[in-house]
């Protein structure tokens, strides 16, 4: 951990260096301290607000930079949040660092749940913003304060991940009105410990819409397929029975809207696959998720494999053996439906 007076020093020497970039926007950062996440979700009418305004570390908390906006305020932000120093400390340090902070706007959240929104000056109407236990909301040259007003309350009334409570205070500040300038890009940024694909990073959520007509609606529909493909997994593996809820509704939600046979098809048999390997208590609805999905893909062995496997939890062996064979006969090269089928037959 960085001294304070040096973290201070360096701020100084990059905020006086740091390039104009004016993010007129609307943003929410927040933190769920329970789940170790922290995000934020943007929208603007500028390229690729996704690249200036969010940042983010779960051991931290959030960050949202914009206006004429400083993008040395994200990482040394961060840092500060992860000295140790509150939400309000930090915003007094940067605050006293930058001799053009009239003209900015910051949010930020730390991993206690502080929080603090600023809004200068020099910022055109309507700006301003409204903060709570672990969220920050702020906007300029937006519509109205209603926008505000909506994005909290739909944040505070949402339930579930904080990535879906992020996206619907965006929906809900995109349909008061938003940006008074109109509609380009949004984004939304949801880091915690070991959330990235594989674990291989901390980027649980990352989706940026860099220039569409309706780039809230278009972050929805793209959020509506990562869920599935990349958090129910990183739920049901962190054994947190909050945690399970949330990747159970997960897959009832996208089950009950997805209409595409192909890719029912292949989510049904992930499903069906890790409810069959990952969690305990849910053998029959796995089995009957690959009895779906083989019926819209009676051709994949993959999808034969899981079924093999779910008829095996559920002690239907001779169906286990029958399915397997199946799949090895489809792939005969398969060394791992080989050493299933062996598995199933003994």
């Amino acid at each position: 951990m960085k001294h304070l007076a040096l973290l201070l020093a360096i701020a100084a020497s990059a905020l006086a260096g740091s390039a104009d970039i004016c993010t007129s926007t609307f943003s929410i950062a927040a933190v769920d301290t329970a789940a170790g996440e922290a995000g934020v979700a943007v929208a603007s009418k500028v390229l690729s607000v996704g690249y200036i305004v969010p940042w983010a570390d779960p051991q931290a908390g959030a960050v949202a930079t914009q206006a004429l906006a400083n993008a040395g305020f994200g990482p040394l932000g961060l840092e500060l949040l992860e000295s140790g120093m509150p939400a309000e400390a930090v915003l007094d340090s940067l605050r006293a660092t930058d001799p053009e902070i009239e003209q900015r706007q910051l949010g930020l959240v730390d991993m206690d749940g502080g929080s603090a929104s600023f809004t200068g000056s020099g910022t055109l109407d309507w700006a301003g913003g409204a903060t709570g236990p672990g969220y920050a909301i702020q906007g300029n040259i937006l519509v109205g304060p209603e926008v505000v007003d909506e994005m909290e309350a739909a944040f505070l009334a949402a339930e579930g991940p904080l990535a879906r409570r992020l996206l619907a205070a965006l929906r809900a500040g995109d349909d008061a009105g938003g940006d008074s300038r109109g509609r380009q890009s949004a984004a939304i940024l949801v880091v915690r410990p070991g959330g990235g694909y594989q674990g291989s990073s901390e980027r649980l959520v990352d989706i940026r819409v860099a220039d569409h007509v309706d780039p809230v609606g278009e972050l929805a529909r793209i959020y509506g397929l990562w869920e599935p493909t990349f958090m129910m997994q990183v739920y049901l593996e962190s054994g947190v029975q909050r945690e399970t809820g949330w990747a159970l509704q997960i897959m009832e939600d996208f089950l009950a809207e997805e209409e595409d046979p192909e890719l029912r098809a292949g989510m049904l048999n992930n499903f069906a696959w890790t409810l069959a390997t990952e969690v305990s208590g849910y053998e029959e609805r796995a089995l009957e998720l690959a009895r779906q999905a083989i019926e819209l893909s009676p051709e994949d062995p993959n999808i034969m494999d899981t079924l093999a496997t779910c008829h095996f939890i559920n002690g239907n062996r001779e169906e286990a053996v029958m399915w397997e064979e199946r799949a090895l006969e489809l792939d005969p090269d398969n060394e791992f439906y080989r050493e299933q089928l062996e598995r199933f037959r003994q």
